[in-house]
């Protein structure tokens, strides 16, 4: 039942929301929805509505909603310390264990954390990072950034120009000088239709190899992605996508930022991306899975090759100048590490890799012949499903359609959350590990159901 109070005007009066069509939300065209509640895979709105939330959030509700042990250990941190800075030496007991944890689970080539609050700001600090780093080396000139079109790697003024689409440039300004961008590994939208998995991978590498070479290699810091495309469409990469990229990289001496917000701690069915792809990364990016959402912490997971730089740029200049009022914030040290023990605990990583398997192959085996449908994708507790006017022809709707957002609301009506992604007309999935084979199925009998009602 609706309630009848005055929260609604108020949101609407006085709630600046993110990604929201402003004017539309203001004049009451958009639904707004105020979440109450939340147990494993499900959230609770005011009015009482019950929603599988097949989308974990943004992607970040890792260990489900409701976890007794997050949020105790939460309210523990804040009665006995709620806050103290990590300025100068100063740490916490959760804060240094939460950078043990880390490292613990990382690749064996990385040194120390960072600890930010959003992985918008830890893209932000890899960035100063790796200027710094050219410039004790001797190499000032060497300061730009390749990304890839259809990355997401948060919406600042650097992280905004690094993401590579076109919501998140138009109108700001943006993307900045100092970032380029080269062409994403999606195979499905690859222009060339002859191209087998093999010679796209090929295609690629040689795009990044001529971009490089046009701007010049001694003016190249770092190349950043994610070992999945996220917000861009959720894309797995092609078999040696990775590899060969890499190879152009090390060619050149350019650093590797894996942005890992979405992959780490076990997304993909390992514990980080990294493992998953045999992706040897400079510096890697760590947000979402940290704390599973619980409280804000981002993390920048320094290489010891990096690593030693830094600590001789101090030795030539005094402390590093970089920081933020609430780096490694206890109350947030606090939840990471009880949600990484939860990981453990609950054996979830393994739960995850079983029942994403099963959620990807069931979305195939109920819409893989569906004449709208041009593609399923998916890896770990990942999964999309992208919609094409016509499947032989791969022509796509007219943005003006907007079929990804018509099909997402009508599986919100069905009782089930997905995303309606930017750039196209595609359905994302990203579950709570903590999935049920049952659950799995409502997820893809609702899908069906949302399709059916808008495409037939």
């Amino acid at each position: 039942m609706l309630r009848n109070d005055q929260l609604a005007e108020w949101d609407r009066d006085n709630f600046f929301h993110a990604s929201t069509h402003l004017a539309q939300f203001e004049r009451g065209e958009l639904p707004n929805r105020v979440i109450t509640g939340g147990s494993g895979c499900h959230i609770e709105d005011r009015n009482g509505k019950r929603l599988l939330d097949g989308f974990a959030g943004l992607y970040c509700v890792n260990v489900g909603y409701g976890r007794p042990e997050i949020a105790e250990a939460i309210a523990e941190q804040a009665k006995e310390l709620a806050y103290y800075h990590a300025y100068v030496g100063h740490g916490t007991e959760a804060s240094i264990t939460l950078a043990k944890m880390v490292l613990d689970r990382a690749p064996a080539n990385m040194s120390k954390v960072y600890f930010g609050l959003s992985g918008s700001d830890a893209n932000e600090t890899n960035i100063k990072l790796i200027w710094y780093y050219n410039n004790i080396l001797g190499r000032p000139e060497k300061k730009k950034i390749i990304s890839r079109w259809r990355g997401y790697h948060g919406s600042g003024l650097m992280t905004g120009s690094l993401t590579g689409l076109e919501l998140f440039h138009k109108k700001f300004d943006l993307p900045l000088a100092q970032v380029i961008h080269t062409e994403a590994p999606y195979y499905f939208r690859r222009e060339d239709q002859t191209q087998s998995e093999e010679q796209f991978v090929a295609h690629c590498a040689a795009e990044l190899e001529a971009l490089i070479e046009r701007e010049g290699a001694d003016t190249i810091a770092a190349f950043i992605g994610e070992p999945v495309l996220g917000t861009g469409g959720i894309v797995p990469p092609p078999d040696g996508y990775w590899q060969a990229i890499q190879a152009v990289l090390n060619k050149h001496d350019i650093l590797l930022v894996a942005d890992e917000v979405v992959t780490g701690f076990g997304r993909l069915g390992t514990m980080m991306g990294c493992d998953h792809y045999g992706i040897e990364a400079d510096l890697i990016t760590i947000a979402k899975g940290l704390t599973s959402a619980y409280a804000p912490l981002s993390g920048s997971i320094v290489s010891d090759r990096m690593w030693q730089v830094l600590a001789q740029g101090t030795d030539e200049n005094g402390p590093i100048g970089h920081g933020w009022t609430y780096s490694a914030h206890p109350i947030g040290a606090a939840a990471g590490v009880a949600n990484l023990k939860l990981l453990d605990d609950l054996n979830l990583i393994a739960n995850n890799r079983d029942t994403g398997t099963y959620l990807n192959q069931a979305m195939v085996d109920a819409l893989g012949d569906h004449p709208n449908v041009g593609d399923i994708r998916g890896e770990g507790m990942l999964c999309a499903v992208e919609f094409v006017q016509d499947r032989d022809s791969r022509r796509f709707f007219d943005a003006s359609e907007t079929m990804g957002v018509r099909i997402a609301g009508a599986l919100a009506a069905s009782g089930v959350i997905g995303r309606a992604m930017p750039q196209g007309d595609i359905l994302g999935f990203a579950p709570p590990f903590c999935l049920t084979h049952q659950e799995a199925d409502t997820v893809i009998a609702a899908t069906l159901r949302a399709v059916k009602t808008v495409l037939g």
